[in-house]
């Protein structure tokens, strides 16, 4: 597995760094830092001195080299300088020239310490890439890249689409050698509870299971999960979250083939999720050695939540 780091001199890419060196902690995994320097026209009051091309270059080697210091011994790690005319422009023609399977962005700076907030790089990267994109919230850093990937949650459901999700989240399980959560999320647009909202919940729950024991491969050390609230909030908050995890969701049904773009569950989630965030492409395909077989097991959780 190939990860990409989106780095910037600024504490969101710090934050994106320690989760891809926490990614790239996995057996043969390889890290690529990439720095994304501004192709276009430089405005007609800027210098045309060939020195302040070589200041600039110099720069943004000097970020890279800063970078690499905050990469562990043993992460094999290599950077990289991109000229492209935005960012996600870099970041996206990086992705395809270096065959990365996931891109690490940070969060923007004005998000909350351990949430999300969407700033144009994540947003674009969200609604076009063709590789999953990994959000890192506010803070990734202050925990530091000691800690490997200890649990993969995938948020699936029964609709249309669900394999895929389901296929990036076995491949990522078994690339960190951790045990794949499957959740399901029910909002009940209601307030309290009653008999019918844990029935429904356990229906969906043991939708998710049938479907899971059909798909999911052997091996794998795999339980599955059901929240319902009154919103996708609320079912989100009623889960217990690990600081070593990560939460992976499809994109929406209005994504392009093999394309990303954030849907309203995941919209949602991001307000509430204290995990990284992994969005994957619609359609995303199972890779060569990625046979799947029908004989696994799947240890059920009912986790119901109910209420405001």
């Amino acid at each position: 597995m190939r990860f990409l780091v989106g780095y910037t001199a600024t504490p969101g890419g710090a934050d994106a760094l320690a989760l891809g060196v926490r990614l790239a902690r996995a057996p043969g995994a390889e890290l690529d830092v990439v720095l994304v320097l501004n192709a276009g026209d430089r405005a007609t009051l800027t210098p045309t001195d060939p020195g302040y091309d070589r200041l600039l270059l110099e720069t943004a080697e000097g970020w890279l080299a800063e970078a690499l210091t905050l990469v562990p011994a043993g992460i094999s790690v290599r950077t990289h300088l991109e000229h492209a005319d935005s960012f996600t422009q870099g970041l996206l023609a990086a992705a395809a020239r270096l065959q990365a399977n996931l891109i690490v962005v940070g969060a923007a700076t004005h998000g909350l310490l351990g949430r999300f907030a969407i700033g144009s790089v994540a947003g674009g990267l969200l609604h076009s890439s063709h590789v999953p994109v990994a959000l890192a919230p506010e803070g990734t850093r202050v925990m530091g890249t000691d800690e490997p990937i200890r649990r993969v949650t995938c948020a699936v459901g029964t609709k249309a689409g669900a394999d895929g999700l389901l296929t990036a989240g076995i491949l990522l399980a078994r690339t960190v050698d951790a045990p794949l959560r499957l959740v399901s999320l029910v909002a009940i647009d209601r307030p309290g509870a009653d008999e019918q909202t844990i029935v429904l919940a356990a229906d969906h729950a043991q939708a998710v299971l049938d479907y899971a024991t059909d798909h999911l491969m052997d091996g794998l050390e795999v339980t599955a999960s059901v929240a319902s609230g009154s919103s996708i909030e609320h079912a989100v908050r009623g889960l217990p979250w690990e600081p070593t995890e990560v939460c992976l969701v499809g994109s929406s049904r209005l994504a392009q083939p093999h394309r990303l773009f954030l849907g309203s569950i995941a919209a949602k989630m991001l307000r509430e999720l204290p995990v990284p965030l992994i969005v994957v492409p619609r359609d995303f395909t199972v890779l060569p050695d990625a046979t799947v077989l029908p004989d696994a097991t799947v240890t059920p959780e009912f986790t119901v939540t109910v209420g405001k």
